[in-house]
């Protein structure tokens, strides 16, 4: 199996035609074809594979892209699908979003649900995950003086949400602040029962922290939670699609994720679950015709939003399974310990993210001893075009490396370089 074969079938569309018509049948024909070579993609051994993996993508050449945590590029045959949709809708906008494509929710709700592990019915699509999350924060019914347990690790915008709760209603928030990495279960357990307390009603768990990959026992803390009549909200913007578990596993009344960073569907698309009997206390953000119904598709009421977006998710669903998420967490560790491994000895250079199965994924933080993070950024991309982030936030401050299924063993050799460049320049 020939690589132009790779890229023949997982190219972009060569669209030299005049009709929207002829388009959209060339359109068609090239993403449903790239769907069809991905089965057989699935079958080639390591190395073979993942170098389809990478053409599956539109690598830049210029550019090495490790910062997948920001946001993550779409494989090639899921932009097919969006431009197929989008072109699809503006032909005949009412016609195509709500009599065509507003019917491919409910199969892509039943096959999201089967990756997910959960009932469809507790499943509702929208467009990030502080969309979903924050539907949860403002939706709960909490009272002045009810408590939330959450950590200043947390994301900004999950933190500001409740801040806002705080000032608004006041309930109490009670936080934890660690000093990450920890590679010790009981220990981030003990930190959150410990703040637990008969006013406890809620405990926020970000499942992967985004500044530094830190996996959290989540399922552990929430059963802790649970039996305490304490209501579980997981943020999975970080852990879903990129550690392979069920979100039963966690035990959880509530969940939000972005689809476009670890799934790699759309940029805009996101996913809200709702434990099925909690459905109907919960109230969704932008109101619905029955706030208390126990249906979940009264959080899809967003009115006139992206239907090409929504519906190119399924695609990236097909992608992920084609992969497999044993195998895409493998090679997802399996880079950040390539890398890592190459730096850790030196005595300048420090990783301060954990480094084994249990605690971590892709993600991997560095600093140089005397270098700011902004500096060791700014230095990866001068010296080899190495698109990184610095991390300055509560107890992290380093550079977040991200690397993602498209990576090359090459693209982190070019890493290593710049890395060990610096550590060995002379103050």
């Amino acid at each position: 199996m020939q690589r132009r074969n790779l890229f023949k079938y997982l190219g972009a569309s060569a669209l030299g035609l005049s009709t929207s018509g002829s388009i959209l049948k060339a359109m068609e024909k090239e993403y449903t074809g790239s769907l069809a070579f991905l089965k057989e993609l699935s079958g080639l051994k390591d190395d073979d594979f993942w170098a389809g993996i990478r053409s599956a993508y539109s690598v830049n050449p210029t550019m090495i892209n490790l910062n997948n945590g920001g946001v993550a590029p779409s494989p090639r045959v899921v932009q097919e699908a969006l431009d197929y949709y989008n072109r699809m809708c503006n032909d005949g906008p009412s016609y195509y979003m709500w009599r065509v494509l507003d019917g491919g929710r409910e199969p892509m709700r039943k096959n999201m649900a089967e990756i997910a592990g959960c009932d469809m019915e507790e499943l509702a699509f929208n467009r990030n995950s502080s969309e979903a999350l924050e539907t949860i924060i403002f939706g709960l019914r909490l009272n002045k003086g009810d408590e939330v347990v959450l950590t200043k690790q947390d994301y900004p915008n999950m933190i500001n949400a409740w801040k806002q709760r705080e000032k608004r209603d006041g309930i109490v928030l009670k936080w934890i602040n660690f000093d990450f990495p920890i590679e010790d279960k009981k220990k981030i357990i003990d930190a959150f029962s410990a703040q637990f307390t008969p006013r406890t009603k809620v405990v926020h768990i970000t499942h992967a922290i985004n500044w530094n990959g830190q996996l959290l026992p989540a399922r552990e803390i929430a059963d802790v939670a649970r039996k305490n009549g304490i209501e579980v909200l997981v943020d999975a913007a970080h852990s879903f699609a990129h550690f392979p578990y069920k979100i039963k596993d966690l035990n959880c009344d509530y969940f939000g994720t972005s689809l476009h960073k670890w799934l790699s569907a759309p940029i805009g698309s996101g996913l809200l679950y709702v434990r099925k009997e909690k459905i109907k206390n919960l109230y969704p953000l932008l109101a619905s015709a029955d706030s208390e119904s126990t249906d979940i598709r009264k959080f899809e009421s967003l009115g006139t939003r992206s239907l090409a977006i929504e519906q190119a998710i399924a695609n990236a669903i097909d992608f992920y399974r084609m992969i497999g998420p044993e195998r895409k967490f493998d090679r997802l560790f399996e880079l950040k310990t390539y890398w890592t491994n190459k730096v850790i000895q030196h005595p300048k250079v420090k990783i301060t993210s954990p480094l084994s199965k249990e605690f971590s994924g892709a993600i991997a933080n560095v600093s140089v001893l005397g270098k700011k993070p902004n500096e060791l950024a700014d230095f990866i991309y001068n010296d080899n075009r190495i698109h990184s982030v610095a991390i300055n936030w509560e107890n992290i401050n380093s550079v977040r490396i991200t690397p993602n299924v498209y990576t090359s063993l090459n693209d982190l050799d070019k890493l290593v370089e710049s890395i060990l460049k610096l550590a060995d320049t002379k103050d």
